[in-house]
């Protein structure tokens, strides 16, 4: 009588799994994707949150309200640390976000972080460029009780509101392409 051994079962290599970098590899990736991602999802909550409620709200009230509103809100704005934080370090974790995926050979999640990082860029040139000169532009305006042109309270209505939602669509579009480089960061990572 013969016994059947256990057939042999060739040894199979080990699953691959991503290779780490020079940089920390997908540790260090998955840690800067998942920050660019929180914090440009609070900056889109910050914008939307001034489209369907703060903007809407103040245009209901009259011209004297609206500008002291805004100029508080400003002066909270420009003087918070935390904020000014949160703003700039979306751009810088995406972009070394985009970098790291790169040298680690996950080109497919480096672009899309890329695309976040040039969308929420798009967000600081505007900001930058259209929003804070309006607010400074307000600031300069003098007191409230001894203003007679309320013209920039309707720039504000305007070209304010106007290039607030479009922050906000770039911003959820950032962090749409963010959620999309995270899954591809997962899958790249098993």
């Amino acid at each position: 009588m013969t016994t059947n051994p256990t057939p042999h079962v060739p040894n199979r290599p080990p699953a691959p799994s991503a290779t780490p970098d020079r940089l920390g590899g997908t540790r260090l990736a998955a840690t800067l994707i998942t920050l660019a991602t929180v914090l440009v999802g609070l900056m889109a909550g910050l914008f939307f949150a001034f489209d369907v409620s703060v903007m809407p709200g103040l245009a209901a009230g009259d011209e004297a309200t609206y500008v002291t509103a805004m100029r508080a809100f400003n002066k909270a704005i420009d003087g918070n640390p935390l904020f000014g934080s949160v703003f700039l370090l979306a751009l810088l974790a995406a972009a070394a976000s985009a970098v790291v995926e790169y040298r680690g050979g996950r080109r497919a999640t480096a672009l899309w972080v890329g695309v976040a990082a040039v969308a929420y860029l798009a967000v600081l040139v505007i900001t930058f460029g259209v929003n804070i000169p309006l607010n400074n532009e307000l600031a300069d305006g003098g007191a409230v009780e001894q203003m007679t042109d309320f013209s920039i309270v309707e720039r504000f209505k305007t070209t304010w509101v106007t290039t607030n939602i479009v922050r906000t669509l770039l911003c959820t579009a950032a962090l749409t392409a963010l959620a999309r480089a995270t899954l591809l960061h997962g899958r790249a990572a098993r």
